[in-house]
């Protein structure tokens, strides 16, 4: 029987994170856990080595203090046994763009950027030179909406969309997966760290549906992989609109439209 790679999770503790531990553990997958509720850890580890008999590591961090950070970075680099990472911790915050201040919005970018983009470094490295392994990244749909109004929030996942798919296409050729996760509205706790009664939404997906359907996808080798979006021939035409446009732009002079009113 060929041995399957142990996962790493960062936010594992509680909602999409802990899910995807248990979904993992139910395929015969090792884990290491990484969130800052050990208590919480050690209750889901327990569980899930009585179940199914996988080992389960724990380690507490806050992925956005520095020596945390470092210290998952080192394990990404050296531990073999880990060949898939599941890039989940991330924040939101509440309030408009002007009511979160410098300090809001720095910390939701160390969080949701930094620190993924330094874990994603921290083992790519590693995965191309085995010629194998994953690297799901959590993102969202909020990063392809600017309507919504959440304006950083918005631009971190826009962030891990982008770096997902350009990812893809440096490392799928060297034999590692990477998958960009959107989901919508997910019944977790970020909502209430953001201020807002998730109760008072509609369309809310509960997060087992949103991690089955993203492993499907992530079985498939989807690039992007959208759980509650109905038609996938939606985001094919985008990304193809995206395409047609992108050709257009390697010109060496400005567009008529501009050019008529210098």
């Amino acid at each position: 029987m060929a041995v399957r790679p142990a996962v790493l999770i960062t936010g594992a503790s509680t909602g999409i994170g802990a899910v995807y531990a248990d979904r993992f553990a139910k395929r015969g997958h090792d884990l290491v856990l990484v969130a800052r509720n050990r208590g919480r850890m050690e209750e889901l580890a327990a569980r899930l080595r009585e179940r199914d008999g996988v080992n389960v590591d724990i380690v507490r961090a806050d992925l956005a203090a520095p020596a945390d950070l470092a210290q998952i970075e080192a394990r990404l680099a050296d531990d073999a046994r880990i060949g898939v990472l599941v890039n989940n911790a991330g924040a939101a915050a509440p309030g408009s763009f002007l009511d979160q201040g410098p300090k809001v919005v720095g910390e939701l970018i160390d969080l949701n950027v930094s620190a993924l983009a330094r874990l994603t470094a921290s083992v790519a490295p590693r995965f191309v030179r085995e010629g194998k392994g994953s690297i799901v990244n959590i993102a969202s749909v909020v990063g392809l909406a600017p309507e919504f109004g959440l304006s950083v929030y918005g631009a971190t996942k826009a962030f891990v969309l982008y770096l997902s798919q350009s990812l893809h296409l440096e490392l799928g050729p060297k034999g590692v997966y990477v998958q960009a996760v959107l989901p919508a509205a997910t019944r977790t706790e970020i909502w209430s760290h953001a201020g807002v009664d998730v109760n008072t939404l509609s369309g809310v997906m509960e997060v087992g549906d949103l991690v089955d359907a993203a492993l499907v996808g992530y079985d498939r080798r989807e690039t992007v992989t959208i759980p509650p979006l109905p038609d996938a021939q939606q985001f094919a035409d985008y990304d193809a609109a995206r395409l047609a446009m992108f050709a257009n732009v390697a010109q060496s002079q400005p567009a008529a439209r501009y050019r008529e009113a210098m």
